[in-house]
């Protein structure tokens, strides 16, 4: 259930009324695919809302996490949502950003980040929306250095790009090391061409398993493997 102001899960509720950017397919998408089961602790990174954070401690009763964003509005607003949700001794937030040295030694078995991806010359008026939605904010090479500086040796770094952007993140990451393990384009309707796309990546070399997720079926009906991956959430 959703509205203007918050979104309603099956285990917890989202509000963003006060967040540059909404809850969306994107996130949902990357929280859900997000593999989560081995690992002990992970890092949010612009994690606006806490939704993802708040779907990956669903998903693994023993992990740990911290979500950080540059935006005051966003850091209050998900830690209200972490505040009432069932996992709040297990989920911080944090004001930070990451184009910054991380404050503290800990490293992390998974980094998750929904990035700013949006390159256009036209910047958005709204300022906080602007530095959410805008690559010019946190640049992939940056986001690359500091996942390779901060990932456990066996971690890994998952995010959700524009289709047209995966082979460059992919090149990105190469030079920093990370190798991609994991792809999943994503489509709207089966007529459609891939707009999304989910890439996993860790430390080794290893082949590369590689998928289509359909969001919608024909009849534009919430797609049978769509349904399979959000059901923990969706209502």
């Amino acid at each position: 259930m959703t509205d203007k102001d918050y979104f309603r899960f099956k285990q917890f509720s989202v509000k963003h009324d006060r967040c540059a950017m909404k809850v969306g397919t994107d996130g949902v998408l990357l929280g859900s695919w997000t593999q989560v089961k081995d690992a002990r602790t992970a890092l949010d990174v612009g994690c606006g809302t806490g939704l993802i954070a708040l779907m990956m401690a669903q998903r693994n009763e023993t992990l740990t996490v911290v979500g950080i964003d540059i935006d005051d509005d966003a850091v209050e607003q998900a830690r209200e949502n972490v505040s009432v949700s069932p996992w709040k001794e297990r989920i911080k937030i944090k004001k930070h950003d990451f184009n910054e040295v991380f404050g503290s030694e800990e490293l992390f078995d998974l980094i998750v980040s929904n990035p700013p991806f949006y390159t256009e010359d036209t910047a958005c008026p709204d300022d906080s929306r602007q530095k959410a939605r805008h690559a010019t904010s946190l640049p992939m090479a940056t986001m690359m250095e500091q996942a390779a500086r901060l990932l456990t040796e066996d971690g890994r770094l998952a995010l959700i790009v524009p289709y047209s952007a995966a082979a460059d993140v992919t090149g990105e990451a190469v030079m920093n090391k990370l190798y991609l393990c994991r792809r999943t384009d994503v489509r709207t309707t089966p007529r459609k061409q891939a707009k999304r796309t989910m890439l996993e990546f860790g430390r080794n070399m290893q082949p590369t398993v590689y998928d289509l997720l359909t969001l919608k079926d024909e009849e534009g009906n919430m797609s049978n493997e769509y349904k399979a991956l959000t059901e923990d959430f969706y209502l």
